[in-house]
This record gives structure tokens, C-alpha cells and sequence, in this order.
């Protein structure tokens, strides 16, 4: 390319005021300015350490005049280190497109998470192409389900079909509250959820009470959820290699590739390997989770997210995360965080590992529980492992 178009920081301010991105976002996936890198607008060094590592002009791999690079998600993965995530203006209305196919149709948005996120983002660029203008839920103190209800409102007036994205941790706070704001929840049309692994007893819980949950799989490097209730949506393909392995992805959704890594192997002959492991069961994709977070204990391979489901569905339980921590007996051992529903009377330890030994086997039973008030999270929604795996070993 003659004249490299260049990557500009674009600061998304949190809460309503990320509304204010829609202009530039609209132009980038129109193609008629800069490649966007949303960051933070409220984190100046955050902000700052992105914009050094992948701010700058484009490279001729990581851009096209046929369809340019319109955003750069920056993501850590399961590594920490900064990654820019290269997404096309054709991989992000391919995906914002069988999202409105799949949901039944264009309609009109409710952003409730952070838009600097691909979760966030894609709420805008679905709204953007339905021709609808979204609203945006006010974060200043958080996420609280009466300031949930006030935004929902507004959405809600509006004729047409009403569309959400919620991370699991905002969905049980609206169930739990009760009140206007699993009120105004369950007017919606379609509520989607992902972000991270939805405990089952959760997922139950709102489809009894007429919540229209949609489960989503998908990650930046796929433009966000590109499977829905475990079926690939209608662009998307999914391989597994083996009975249980790693879960690749392909379609028209895929992003370019890694800002600065031209020859990142995760993405091979228009497949994206994800990390993830997972199988089909009747039909239906089940993750069970990162192969990296994979526990060996006394030569025993433990999936983390089969243990958590077991776990969560245990009475008093809210929240359960699973993880290895070395040991010098076993090697790793399974620790688990729980997030009691009453933290004056946390479940019994041994009523928990009777439970995970009745459905799973011994060597997935928790050597060791700690019982918090909340699960320390990263990115949208997601259980900080790094952050619990110190505190075990502290």
C-alpha cells in the first residue's frame, strides 16, 4: 500500500458516554478514516502502554484497500501480553449480520458493558448497520440493576425488536436484585451471554424467570460470539480435532490476524486454533475450557469448567472457580474459589468434594476451598486465575 493508513488510539469513555464513539466508528467501517484502537478513556497508563505497543502505521499484511482494518482490539489472551487483534470491516458486519439473522432481525441495542471490549463494541456496530440508535447503561458506581432499568427503558419505547449483552456476573445481579431491572430484562427480545463460562443453575434460573438468553462463544480474534446455544452461527464453522480437543473456528468473521506477529500460527489455512478445549455433545458444542489452564494432579489430566458446573449447582453456591496450584504431593493441586450465596454460612467443604467425586471422579474433588465475597475478574467478565492462583499460593 502506497500510503499506510495508520492505527489511532480512540479513548471510549465508560458507561452512556461511550455513545460518543459512534461518528468515528461508523467512519472506520465505512472505511473513510483511521483504523480505530478503542482503549480505555479513564485509564491513562493503560491506555498509554497500548498505544506504544500498537499504535502506528499499518503494515501491507495488516491492512487492505479492499477492505481495511477497521479495529484493533487489543487482548492478553491467557498470557497477559498485549495482543492487537486485526478486524476487518467485512469481519465485523459479517458477524453483526448473522447475529440479527440468528436473533431474528435487526433491532435496537442496549450497551451494558465496556465498548473498548469486542463484546461492548459489537452492540455499536450492530446498531450502526440496523440503523437504530443505541442507548448505554450508566457505569459510574458500577453495574447496578435500577440504572440498568432506567437505560432499558429508554430502549424498550422504541418499536421493534430489543436486543441486550450481558456478561454472566451482570446477569445474576439483575436475577438476584429482582425488581424494575429483571423486569425491564425480560422484555427483551434476545439477552446475550457470554464473556465467560455460565454456571448452569444461572442459565436455568433465567429461562425460568422469561429471560430470552442466548449463550455465546467467540472471543475478539472472531469479531465476538460466533456460536450461539452451542450451534455455530450461519457464516461460522467449527472443527474439532478428535473426540476432545482443541476447538478451531472459521468463517468470514475471522480477524486479519495479530498486529506486529505476521506469522502468528494460531491462524493456519483460514482457521483460527482457539486454546480451547471442547467435544459435541447432542449436537451442541461444550468448551471446556483453556488447554493451558488444564490441571495435572498425580497424573490426572482435570478440565477446571466441569468442575465449576458441579460446584455451582451446589446449594448455597453463587460462583465457583477452579484452578491448579503447584503442590509437591501432586504435582498441581485442584483448589477452588466459591462465592457463597450467604457468606455468614458457606456450604460444607465436604459436602462440595462429596458432590464433585458423585459427578465427575476423586481426582477432581478440591484439595483445598477458599470462600470470598466476590471472584476478582479481568476484561469483561472473566474469573482472574492469575489473581486467585497468588492467593492460594500466599
Amino acid at each position: 500500500m502506497p500510503n499506510a493508513r495508520h492505527l489511532q488510539p480512540l479513548p471510549v469513555p465508560p458507561g452512556a458516554d461511550a455513545l460518543d464513539v459512534l461518528p468515528a466508528l461508523e467512519r472506520a467501517l465505512d472505511g473513510e478514516g483511521p483504523a480505530l484502537l478503542p482503549v480505555r478513556s479513564d485509564d491513562g497508563a493503560e491506555s498509554r502502554r497500548l498505544a506504544e505497543a500498537l499504535a502506528g502505521p499499518l503494515t501491507s499484511g495488516e491492512d487492505a484497500d479492499e477492505d481495511p482494518t477497521a479495529l484493533v482490539i487489543a487482548t492478553s489472551g491467557s498470557t497477559g501480553t498485549p495482543k492487537g487483534v486485526l478486524l476487518t470491516a467485512s469481519a465485523l458486519r459479517a458477524s453483526a449480520e448473522a447475529t440479527h439473522r440468528r436473533l431474528g432481525g435487526p433491532g435496537h441495542w442496549l450497551l451494558a458493558m465496556p465498548a473498548h471490549h469486542i463484546a461492548g463494541v459489537q452492540v455499536l456496530v450492530r446498531a450502526l448497520l440496523a440503523g437504530t440508535r443505541p442507548d448505554a447503561v450508566d457505569t459510574a458506581d458500577g453495574f447496578r440493576p435500577d440504572n440498568f432499568a432506567t437505560a432499558a427503558h429508554r430502549v424498550l419505547a422504541a418499536d421493534g425488536p430489543h436486543y441486550t449483552a450481558l456478561v454472566p456476573t451482570q446477569l445474576s445481579r439483575l436475577i438476584s436484585a429482582g425488581g424494575d431491572g429483571l423486569a425491564a430484562l425480560r422484555k427483551f427480545d434476545g439477552v446475550l451471554l457470554g464473556g465467560a463460562a455460565t454456571p448452569p443453575a444461572l442459565l436455568r434460573r433465567a429461562l425460568d424467570g422469561g429471560v430470552r438468553v442466548t449463550t455465546t462463544y467467540g472471543m475478539s480474534e472472531t469479531a465476538g460470539g460466533c456460536v450461539y446455544d452451542g450451534q455455530p452461527l450461519d457464516i461460522a464453522e467449527v472443527r474439532i480435532d478428535g473426540g476432545t480437543g482443541p476447538v478451531l473456528l472459521s468463517g468470514p468473521m475471522l480477524a486479519r490476524g495479530y498486529r506486529h506477529q505476521p506469522e502468528a500460527g494460531a491462524f493456519v489455512d483460514g482457521w483460527f486454533r482457539t486454546g480451547d478445549l471442547g467435544r459435541w455433545h447432542d449436537g451442541r458444542l461444550e468448551v471446556l475450557g483453556r488447554a493451558d489452564d488444564m490441571i495435572i494432579t498425580g497424573g490426572v489430566n482435570v478440565a477446571p469448567l466441569p468442575v465449576e458446573r458441579v460446584l455451582a449447582e451446589q446449594p448455597g453456591v453463587r460462583e465457583a472457580c477452579v484452578l491448579g496450584v503447584a503442590d509437591p504431593e501432586w504435582g498441581q493441586a485442584v483448589v477452588a474459589a466459591i462465592v457463597p450465596s450467604d457468606q455468614a454460612r458457606p456450604p460444607s467443604e465436604s459436602d462440595l468434594r462429596a458432590a464433585v467425586r458423585a459427578g465427575l471422579n476423586s481426582a477432581s474433588a478440591p484439595k483445598r476451598f477458599a470462600f470470598i465475597p466476590e471472584l476478582p475478574l479481568r476484561g469483561p467478565g472473566k474469573p482472574d486465575r492469575r489473581a486467585l492462583a497468588a492467593f492460594f499460593q500466599a
